[in-house]
């Protein structure tokens, strides 16, 4: 497994992260033993980056890190999120206070004394970033953290947080549908020395071998109010990305690790996280740092699914509240 460096000055990890978030059910019902397989299955392959978020299921992906790594101190750098609340209703809450009541929580959870990276997941419009970071430096002198980091974040933020104190990471959703970032956050995050973490590099399973049944998404399933998932969108995508699954597999690829091959190739200083919750899965995407896409292979995918081919926005109204969208 190839590394990259998260952050100027930050460790080296491996290229290729996992996201948690699947640990707590968010696509499909799951039990910590399963779990704890796809850890060991990212061991195996080289993956050392682990992110999750105080939100995973309330702190139950934490919970189910912290169980594993219990035995395991040095196996994994992790990263967690703070910053959202969601009762009585969905909203962001970056106060000082609270960040630290929910970084003591994920400590707690996590049963460490030391988180690797720490982001807020979602950015309190009202409050000045500024102050934000400078809450953030305080947990680092502290030593409870060692890089900061801001999710779903427009190039103007990151540039206003830089400016108080080196910001690590930026973690946005990236992949072949999802092409925002490359309108000027990816750009900053190189000028910058800021690792750009892109989560659902393969489309929250739409750049699977099999394309995902929505029929047979559960309650909890994000994917059940996702218009990309929504007829008509649905088949018109499916369609547009069939063509791409047979180009992959006439390389001797995967569709997923094609999908994640892309994403690390747009730049050295880039980090995918797909998330998973089944060793196999694992294995599939970790093989991705093997591909080595040629100049050829580059323009075919271009060719096949160009930037804007998706149908749909990648969230809902309702889930892309608190993103900042600056184009």
């Amino acid at each position: 497994m190839q590394k990259r460096q998260l952050g100027t000055g930050g460790p080296q990890v491996s290229a290729i992260g996992l996201g948690c978030m699947s640990f707590a059910g968010f696509y499909g019902a799951t039990d910590m033993a399963e779990s704890h397989t796809c850890l060991s299955a990212a061991l195996d392959c080289g993956v050392d980056f682990l992110d999750t978020a105080e939100r995973y299921g309330d702190g139950h992906s934490e919970e189910v890190i912290g169980g594993y790594i219990k035995d395991r101190p040095n196996a994994f750098k992790i990263a967690t999120k703070g910053g959202i609340l969601v009762k009585p209703t969905r909203h962001f809450n970056n106060e000082a206070g609270f960040l630290r009541q929910s970084l003591e929580g994920s400590l707690r959870r996590l049963g460490v004394d030391h988180i690797d990276l720490y982001y807020v997941h979602r950015r309190e419009a009202e409050r000045p970033i500024e102050d934000v970071v400078e809450t953030l430096a305080r947990f680092k002198e502290e030593g409870k953290i060692g890089g900061i980091g801001f999710s779903e974040i427009s190039p103007a933020s990151l540039r206003r947080a830089q400016a108080v104190h080196p910001i690590a990471a930026v973690q946005n959703e990236y992949s072949l549908w999802s092409r925002l970032p490359d309108l000027g956050l990816i750009e900053a995050c190189k000028e910058l020395g800021v690792a750009f973490v892109a989560f659902s590099p393969v489309g929250r399973g739409i750049f699977a071998e099999a394309f995902p049944d929505p029929s047979t998404f559960g309650p909890s399933d994000f994917r059940r109010a996702n218009p990309r998932f929504i007829e008509p969108n649905y088949s018109n995508n499916c369609k547009a990305i069939a063509a791409f699954r047979a180009f992959a597999h006439s390389k001797g690829w995967t569709t997923a690790a094609t999908a994640m091959a892309w994403v690390l190739d747009r730049g050295n200083h880039i980090i995918p996280i797909p998330g998973t919750r089944t060793a196999d899965h694992v294995r599939d995407l970790a093989s991705a740092s093997d591909i080595a896409l040629t100049d050829a292979d580059r323009r075919d995918i271009a060719r096949l699914l160009p930037p804007g081919f998706a149908h749909g926005d990648r969230y809902s109204d309702a889930q892309i509240v608190g993103v900042e969208r600056y184009c």
